[in-house]
């Protein structure tokens, strides 16, 4: 799982920290028109789950298909499980980085909704014949959050790999279960669809925001680790050079025939 040389650079692009601050004010203007209960959003979500309960109530089979997938397939427990057996097998690889990233970004994202459920305290849809059932808070989707979050998480995790063959399944699978968890939730009624934008947003946003500020901090680590490679160098050649011309000055050498063998002798002349 380690990145190859020529990972993809659209994970390093300016349009991830574009798609981070896109997606965060869109969220943050979002929650404000919930919480200031504007009459055209109240109105539109209202439309929706009352156009929609009533099929949901007639076609108990496709419901109960409806149910499995919101409430199994991709329920959050689900999802932070498949994220953790990721992060698990980033670890064992080597890569202890993106791991932490991974489980980090998960854990902050469930902070955040929690946070944003209470500071906002908006009701679910009620129904006389409910389909489904959920607690606490509806704004935003827990559901539709974790799934941004994660299916983000997991295709930059693909992209990182430099793996072709993943990469599409990925994206395809990820964005299939996004879309498909926030449409069973206003489906089986216990989410306005503005519940469900919002989570999309918020999880997009920090996916994406924690994706740029680990992309920026990794890029920072190669040339820092590599000019004190080059500081390190010269020191270290040095002591070689200095080590491997001992021995080789011509006056560190002793003469021929031994140092004791003192100087020769001139030679005789005849007569």
């Amino acid at each position: 799982m380690h990145p190859s040389a020529s990972a993809p650079s659209l994970v390093r692009s300016p349009l991830v920290r574009a798609a981070a601050v896109g997606c965060g004010a869109a969220a943050v203007v979002l929650l404000l028109l919930v919480a200031a209960a504007w009459a055209p959003l109240l109105a539109f979500d209202r439309a929706v789950v009352e156009g929609l309960h009533p099929v949901a109530v007639r076609r108990p089979a496709l419901t109960g298909c409806v149910r499995v997938l919101s409430d199994w397939v991709w329920d959050p427990l689900t999802l932070r499980v498949l994220l953790g057996v990721v992060a698990l097998a980033l670890w064992r690889a080597g890569e202890p980085g993106p791991a932490a990233l991974l489980v980090g970004t998960c854990a902050v994202a469930a902070a955040v909704q929690q946070g944003a459920k209470t500071l906002v305290g908006r009701e679910r849809p009620r129904w006389p014949d409910p389909v489904d059932s959920a607690e606490f808070a509806a704004f935003p989707s827990g559901h539709a959050m974790t799934a941004a979050v994660v299916c983000g998480l997991l295709w930059w995790a693909a992209v990182r790999a430099a793996r072709r063959a993943l990469v599409r399944p990925v994206a395809v699978a990820g964005a299939v279960s996004t879309a498909g968890v926030g449409l069973t939730r206003v489906y089986l009624g216990v989410h306005w669809p503005s519940d469900v934008l919002g989570g999309w947003l918020l999880g997009a946003c920090l996916a994406a925001a924690a994706v740029a500020a680990y992309e920026r901090w990794a890029a920072g680590c190669g040339p820092r680790a590599r000019q004190r490679g080059r500081r390190r160098e010269p020191a270290r050649g040095g002591r070689s050079a200095g080590t491997r011309t001992a021995g080789r000055d011509p006056a560190d050498r002793p003469a021929r025939g031994g140092w004791a063998a003192g100087p020769r002798s001139a030679p005789k002349r005849a007569g």
